[in-house]
């Protein structure tokens, strides 16, 4: 486990080397401070543009590049802005193809407009928007989610500026959870109207989605989707308010020879297609859950084990991005970031939801509100069951829990026991990592 995600202060980003150079070739258009949180935003983006691909999950199911969901987070006034132009940089064809959609359908209204009450009305023409507008209601969302379905499996891409957006898009504020939760499980979601005025059909939802958001509409949004799967399924990237530094960040302006670099590896993403096994990624994530479920043992958080499992779902299919940008090869460098993309989702959960994941926040010590600690760093290199007892009480865990983790601790090899003492030893291997 390479970060801390009880720190204030967010896991370092590592430097993108070999592999990432489409990642490297994005940031340089947005400014030093926003380099780090942008990155997980680009990969729904990116992963919209494939279709008719499918790649194998170390569970052995086969999963689609569609489903991912990003929400940043930071103060306004925190630039967050700049993910719009990205956006628009990556969804240049995209956009060109929902322009020539647009005519057919402006044409199609004009001409049931001018008939009027006649009969023989021309029929809707059969379009789909790859890149909807954000003020998208629900019946629309689903009435192009079965023309993307049936033109070709296409993924339609949303950008949210504000999260309240997501409310329309879902028919309501009640139905947020059902609908990102079929989103990100590519589950088949529609509507069934009594009459023909509405929409009907039962599509499978290929959609992913970027968000933007202050901390406080944010909290606010998932307070009451904290437990239900929703908020696990969402990648979150935190910006915490920066110093007053009186300075104004310097953005990219977008030249032609940026466009010509983006499109060569936009292009592999568009030509992508069949099934992929990609197998040093998957030995990675197996890797990674080993180390989320010795991060809850740590910590003693079934919260944080629970939503790790997803943190590992949407990294992976980050991964999967990454293998097809890069030729379909794949780097340490590679590694290394999708192993920060895991860290840095937790992370940003934590700072943003830690005192709302706990069920009785209203009661809960100031020390427990700032998320899951690692209580084995909290003490000392040899100690007695007595201590840890004592920790557990002042982090408001239960009493009788602590010799479960005394024996998970031992199990899995962090600390020894000396009966003769009575003490447990942290062991080399545990301060090695």
């Amino acid at each position: 486990m390479k970060y801390d995600i009880s720190n204030s202060i967010a896991p370092a980003m590592p430097t993108l080397r070999k592999g990432t150079e489409c990642i490297k070739i994005l940031l340089t258009q947005v400014s030093k401070d926003m380099r780090e949180p942008l990155v997980p935003m680009l990969f729904p983006i990116l992963g919209a543009h494939v279709s008719g691909t499918e790649f194998q999950y170390p569970d052995l199911t086969w999963k689609e590049l569609c489903g991912m969901m990003a929400n940043l987070v930071a103060e306004s006034g925190g630039n967050k802005g700049q993910l719009s132009g990205l956006v628009e940089a990556i969804s240049r064809n995209l956009r060109n193809h929902d322009d020539i959609e647009m005519k057919k359908l402006v044409e199609w209204q004009r001409q049931v407009k001018t008939r009027g009450a006649n009969k023989d009305k021309p029929e809707r023409p059969d379009v789909s928007f790859w890149f909807p507008p954000s003020d998208v209601t629900n019946p629309a969302f689903i009435q192009n989610a079965m023309a993307c379905e049936r033109l070709g499996g296409r993924t339609q891409y949303l950008n949210l500026p504000e999260v309240e957006m997501a409310d329309r898009m879902c028919g309501g504020h009640k139905q947020v959870t059902q609908v990102l939760r079929n989103i990100y499980d590519r589950q088949r979601a529609g509507a069934l109207r009594a009459t023909a005025d509405g929409v009907t059909g039962n599509p499978i939802l290929r959609a992913n989605l970027t968000i933007s958001s202050t901390p406080v509409a944010a909290r606010k949004f998932y307070k009451y989707e904290l437990f239900n799967g929703t908020f696990g399924r969402m990648v979150f990237s935190y910006k915490a308010r920066a110093s007053r530094s009186g300075r104004i960040p310097r953005q990219g302006k977008y030249k032609e020879e940026f466009f010509r670099k983006l499109d060569s590896y936009l292009t592999r993403l568009d030509i992508c297609k069949g099934r992929y096994v990609i197998r040093p990624l998957n030995k990675l994530i197996d890797c990674l859950a080993q180390d989320m479920a010795s991060l809850a043992d740590l910590t003693d958080d079934d919260v944080l084990w629970d939503i790790s499992k997803r943190a590992l779902v949407s990294a992976w299919k980050a991964g999967c991005v990454m293998w097809v940008l890069n030729n379909q090869k794949w780097t340490s460098s590679m590694s290394d970031l999708v192993e920060w993309l895991v860290y840095h989702d937790l992370w940003s959960k934590m700072q943003l939801f830690a005192d709302l994941l706990i069920k009785d926040a209203d009661a809960t010590s100031e020390a427990r509100r700032r998320g899951p600690k690692n209580m084995l760093n909290s003490l000392p290199d040899s100690f007695n069951e007595a201590q840890l007892e004592a920790l557990r009480m002042q982090l408001d865990k239960s009493k009788e829990g602590t010799n479960k983790q005394l024996n998970m601790w031992v199990f899995r090899k962090f600390i020894t026991f000396d009966s003769q003492t009575g003490l447990y030893t942290k062991t080399d291997e545990y301060k090695k990592k």
